[in-house]
């Protein structure tokens, strides 16, 4: 049986929460109640296979569109030829976006996910107005069998019929395979 540590913070009766001394108590507690992202393994065992999840800003429905298809694609194919990185299968919501990626030894997902974000943002700021565009951080699973990857696969790829984007998977044209991730 796992303990659970409550944390309670009650302001002093008759202090404000604009007080100086007061915010500084509120962050100090939000930032160890609620840390803002979620550790990293700082290395792994050879080199996985990363299930990826990112989103835009407040959900903003503004990456299901075919430049922003198209940029995915010359992103990731350029990764392949320069870095070793290769994208499998992935499917571009309106306000995020899932893939599977696997690189060398030397691949640093976090970088990684930089780079996208700064070539797709560019390509969003072109066409869009020029306010926040990423939710920060991302969410990364690495896979551990080819099981896990193919559950991945199936929920993903059920993601614009759920949304009721399309009525067949098949319609969706914002997906697809960019290289062949094979785990054996």
């Amino acid at each position: 049986m796992s303990r659970v540590l409550v944390l309670r913070f009650k302001l002093p009766p008759f202090t404000s929460r604009r007080d100086p001394a007061t915010v500084r108590k509120l962050d100090f507690f939000m930032r160890q109640t609620f840390p803002r992202r979620p550790l990293r393994l700082p290395w792994t065992f050879g080199s996985p296979v990363y299930f990826i999840t990112f989103c835009t800003y407040r959900r903003r429905p503004i990456l299901a569109t075919h430049a922003i298809h198209d940029e995915f694609i010359r992103f990731c194919q350029n990764a392949v030829r320069d870095h070793n990185v290769f994208v499998g299968r992935y499917v571009i919501m309106p306000g995020h976006l899932h893939f599977f990626v696997a690189g060398d030894l030397n691949f640093h997902v976090g970088k990684w996910i930089k780079s996208l974000k700064q070539a797709l943002g560019k390509k969003i700021s072109l066409a869009k107005d020029h306010s926040r565009i990423w939710q920060e951080g991302f969410f990364d699973h690495a896979l551990r069998s080819d099981e896990s990857m193919a559950q991945k696969w199936d929920y993903i790829r059920e993601n614009p019929v759920q949304a009721g984007l399309v009525s067949d998977l098949v319609n969706w044209p914002y997906q697809g395979e960019i290289a062949l991730i094979d785990r054996t």
